[in-house]
């Protein structure tokens, strides 16, 4: 019986843990986008202001 509920409270933190971390590989990855988005639009700026000093 106490093996039974120690390997029940080890399936419980592992699922819990695995949980976890994929919720913090979906923020990494969201913060990766915003990141990608942020250089982009810096990019086009860049671009837009240079066309605009040379003309």
């Amino acid at each position: 019986m106490n093996n039974i509920k120690l390997s029940q409270i080890f399936i419980f933190t592992f699922l819990l843990t695995a949980l976890t971390g994929c919720e913090f590989i979906g923020a990494v990855f969201e913060a990766g986008v915003w990141v990608g988005v942020f250089i982009v639009v810096f990019v086009l700026f860049l671009i837009i202001w240079l066309i605009r000093k040379l003309l």
